[in-house]
Formats: C-alpha cells, sequence, structure tokens
C-alpha cells in the first residue's frame, strides 16, 4: 500500500537587483558611442563651394565625441543654389581610424566648403593641434568609462549573489571612474582653442548633452553608494527591503508535491542488512 507525504521548500534567502539600478547600465554604455560630448551652432552666410562666390545661409553645427567630430550643415532655407543643403559628415579619430585620410576622402568628394573649414581646424597638420588634443583626451576618457561600466556590472553581481555592503563600494568606485572619464576629457580645455570663423559670426562650443549626462549618472552612483554604506551600517532591515532580500521562514515555506511512498520498500531499505552465517558440517 502506498502512503502520501508532502515535501516542503527549504528556507533561504531572496534576492534581485533593483530595476532602476540596473537600468543605468544602459546609459553607462550609450554614452560611450554618442558624439555631443561637445558641441556648437552657429548661423551664418557662407560660401557654399570652393573657388564659387555663391553665398548660402545655413546653421552649421560641430559635435564632438570621444572618438571623432560630426559637422552638420543645414540651409536656412534647404533647398538653395538649386540642391538640399542638408549634410551631417562624421570624421573619426580613434586609434584604429585615419583623420587626415577621412579629411582627404572629403575633398575627393567635393564636400561644402563650411564642412571641410572646420574639418580641417582638427587634422593633424593643422597649426591649432587640437587633433591630438582630443584624440588623447577622448582615448582616455573612454577607457576609464569602460571601467566604470565593468565595476556597474560587478556591483550587479554582488548585489544579486547577495553582497550588498561590497556592492555599494563598487556603486562607488563606478562614480569616481566615471568623474575621472570626465575630467580626463575636460582636459581640452586648459589649452587655447582655435577660433572658427564664418564671416562676423563664431562658431562656439561647449559641452553637451553627453557630458552632462555622464556627470549627472556619476552623482547619482555616489549617492546611491553611501547610501547602501549608511544604510548596511545603521538600517539592514531596510536596505534588505529595497533589494527584496529576507529570510524564508519555516512556517512560511510553500508545500511542493506530492510524494507516494511504498511502506514496504522503505523498511526493506531501512532495516539492517541480517549477517550471513557459514554453516560447516562435521567431519
Amino acid at each position: 500500500m502506498l502512503s502520501k507525504r508532502r515535501t516542503r521548500a527549504l528556507p533561504g534567502p531572496r534576492s534581485r537587483t533593483n530595476p532602476s539600478l540596473t537600468a543605468l547600465q544602459f546609459f553607462l554604455a550609450a554614452v560611450q558611442f554618442t558624439g555631443d560630448w561637445e558641441s556648437g551652432w552657429v548661423t551664418a552666410n557662407t560660401s557654399y563651394k570652393s573657388f564659387s562666390s555663391v553665398m548660402v545661409k545655413a546653421d552649421i553645427g560641430l559635435h564632438v565625441g570621444l572618438a571623432g567630430v560630426n559637422v552638420t550643415l543645414l540651409g536656412d532655407p534647404v533647398n538653395q543654389v538649386n540642391e538640399t543643403i542638408d549634410y551631417n559628415e562624421h570624421f573619426a579619430w580613434s586609434f584604429d581610424a585615419d583623420y587626415d585620410h577621412s579629411y582627404s576622402e572629403g575633398l575627393e568628394k567635393g564636400l561644402p566648403s563650411p564642412i571641410l573649414y572646420v574639418a580641417e581646424k582638427f587634422t593633424t597638420e593643422s597649426p591649432c593641434n587640437m587633433h591630438r588634443q582630443y584624440r588623447i583626451s577622448g582615448h582616455y576618457a573612454s577607457a576609464t568609462l569602460w571601467v566604470a561600466f565593468c565595476t556597474w556590472l560587478i556591483s550587479n553581481m554582488l548585489f544579486s549573489m547577495p553582497v550588498l555592503i561590497y556592492g555599494g563600494y563598487m556603486v562607488l568606485t563606478t562614480g569616481a571612474f566615471m568623474i575621472f572619464s570626465l575630467l580626463s576629457f575636460s582636459t581640452v580645455r586648459n589649452s587655447l582653442i582655435c577660433p572658427i570663423q564664418f564671416g562676423t559670426a563664431s562658431l562656439l562650443i561647449d559641452y553637451g548633452g553627453s557630458f552632462w549626462l555622464t556627470l549627472v549618472i556619476g552623482l547619482l552612483c555616489f549617492v546611491a553608494g553611501i547610501a547602501i554604506v549608511v544604510l548596511h551600517y545603521f538600517n539592514p532591515d531596510l536596505l534588505k527591503t529595497f533589494f527584496d532580500l529576507h529570510e524564508v521562514r519555516t512556517e512560511d515555506c510553500q508545500e511542493m508535491t506530492e510524494v507516494y511512498i511504498n511502506p514496504q520498500f522503505m523498511s526493506n531499505t531501512q532495516s539492517p542488512p541480517q549477517p550471513s552465517r557459514i554453516i560447516s558440517s562435521g567431519m
């Protein structure tokens, strides 16, 4: 005859990483590839093509990223001199790219004069020396951001293990590396920037959206890291509640599936084996 037994789940820790903290890792990766760490616009009347006296009114934009620059030219209105004036050209200066070669290709394609004029400021032959400044600062800022991204992933793993205090330390480390990346990129401000003139109008650039987004995320990491460390020492229960971490009590364990057991089989397996007897016959 089969008997029925119920088994219960074993108590243990439950944890999950808070979604609001996990979402920040996407911003950490995104700012690596954005092109608006510095940006600026100017509206000017300028020559459109080389060796031509034709003038156009256009908005000229410069957007500096960690791996290169984007130069935009948008006519005002867009259709002028029988052409659609709407350009967005990228010139890369990462270590696996040749900026001067990209600039030479732009010359061969016959890009508009305003784009070539702005791009020429960042060539290696330019007396402005902006290429070296931005390339080196962008390289170190990018490398530091990748380190921050790795420390953020480590902090998420520590939160899910869960080792909350060490996760808090890694969040603080992430914020520190993000601030270091901003300092690395800001070193270009220590040198004189060549003026970019279009007649009487000047194209001035300032910190863009990616720079300020990185600063905000870095400060949030500092605030979150400090809060986690403080709560760990002064209110650990609240910290565990925030990360949905708690010990499951034995009386709250849910019942698992029913198991049918054969009592005769169990008694046979649990009874000790009988020692064998050797019967010897007398001679």
